[in-house]
């Protein structure tokens, strides 16, 4: 199996857990749960073919995908209250699928002849849209939206994977690096709490 299939299923199934703690966490059905994981696996991805003009999208002709999330979906399902325990289980596989799907975004990008800040912002779209819609769906402000560093972290993996690009450096070396670049950065800003600056002031008056 080729790299970039071993981090597309990494990132499938990482984004599906992801979607259907959060559905859990919501108190979904069991097929709400299954809807959500799908919405967030696929959303970016979906996203990033319909602008490329890739038809039919990537994962309605590719079986493994949609077995990928159901195995997901059904042990997040099953398993989720052992999962549960661990901490910050949720925040994990959203970073986890934050990177891997940057850089399978980028990869779909240069495949495709784009530029580096088009490949980039593929990769951003691939990572970030799937949680956009996941959290639209749960009714919550979806993190690309808030004070919180989220999508700058895949273009900062993004400008790097490039930067690697021009050494003599293993492909599959720099795809592993920068994954684990964006997860680590992820990491760091939530357990700093660092946030983009806001420019307004924060009790401003709506006139």
């Amino acid at each position: 199996m080729e790299p970039l299939s071993i981090i597309d299923i990494l990132g499938t199934f990482s984004f599906a857990c992801s979607g259907a703690f959060a559905a859990m966490n919501k108190r979904f059905d069991p097929v709400g749960v299954i809807i959500i994981a799908f919405v967030t696996a696929i959303g970016g991805g979906t996203l990033r073919d319909v602008l490329i003009g890739q038809f039919p999208v990537s994962w309605l002709t590719n079986g493994t995908t949609i077995t990928v999330i159901l195995i997901a979906a059904f042990v997040t399902l099953f398993g989720g209250r052992y999962l549960r325990k661990l901490p910050k289980t949720l925040f994990v596989f959203d970073a986890l699928g934050l990177g891997l799907f940057t850089i399978y975004g980028i990869e779909i990008g240069m495949q495709s002849g784009f530029n580096m800040g088009l490949c980039i912002t593929l990769g951003t779209i691939s990572a970030c849209f799937g949680g956009v819609i996941r959290d639209v769906l749960l009714n919550t402000i979806p993190l690309i939206f808030r004070k919180e560093i989220y999508a700058m972290t895949c273009v900062a993996g993004g400008l790097v994977y490039f930067a690697l690009l021009q050494t003599n450096m293993d492909l599959e070396w720099i795809q592993f690096l920068c994954i684990l670049l964006i997860v680590g950065i992820r990491l760091i800003v939530v357990k700093k709490r660092l946030q983009i600056p806001i420019f307004y002031a924060k009790n401003q008056n709506q006139h």
